[in-house]
């Protein structure tokens, strides 16, 4: 397994080939990813081989959003498919680095412990203190597709989310979910204002 070389593959693809209007799914949020789960996986006593497969799916898990916006986990899963034998893996270690990019999908849905890193790394902003500014991201994100209108709708949006979405390590239970829920509380006076 070169992860080195995988790696320097897809984020030269995303740096070159992704949608400009991508402001919240760009290399940034995969690079944020790929930092939070290598920092995860320390806290919750991974292995190095096991942290070493979460980092690729890391650095894959949003690739599909070079094709499309719908469906990007699957299309991501095809492209892992395609790139990551080129690279020393085995069909066993891209099975386990596609279901790690399938679990991400909302409503994060893991089914091991490698799993519930990738997804709280995803949304690991959830509960830190750059919520608001990368918030604004993904609603500049929405707002160019046409998919939110406005910045009430979007807090409703938000507020929704939050209420339903639960961290799954402990690490991250412990450390982002009092933070989160009072920016779901801030959020919910805000709308009803």
């Amino acid at each position: 397994m070169n992860y080195l070389a995988a790696q320097d593959h897809i984020i030269n693809r995303l740096i070159s080939d992704l949608s400009d209007e991508l402001y919240y799914h760009g290399v940034h949020h995969t690079l944020d990813v790929i930092a939070v789960a290598k920092e995860l996986a320390e806290l919750e006593n991974i292995s190095e081989y096991d942290i070493t497969l979460l980092k690729t799916a890391a650095c894959y898990h949003d690739c599909g959003f070079l094709i499309s916006t719908k469906e990007h986990e699957k299309i991501g899963c095809g492209i892992v498919m395609e790139s990551l034998p080129q690279f020393g893996y085995t069909e066993e270690e891209i099975n386990i680095v596609c279901d790690m990019i399938m679990s991400t999908k909302i409503p994060q849905s893991p089914k091991n412990h490698l799993e519930q890193i990738l997804c709280d790394a995803d949304l690991d902003y959830l509960g830190r203190d750059d919520f608001y500014p990368i918030g604004n991201t993904l609603f500049k994100e929405l707002k160019a597709q046409k998919i939110v209108v406005d910045s009430l709708t979007w807090n409703n949006i938000q507020i929704k989310f939050l209420e339903s979405h639960q961290f799954h390590t402990n690490t991250n239970k412990e450390r982002r979910t009092d933070q989160k829920l009072k920016y779901l509380s801030e959020l919910k006076e805000l709308v009803s204002k």
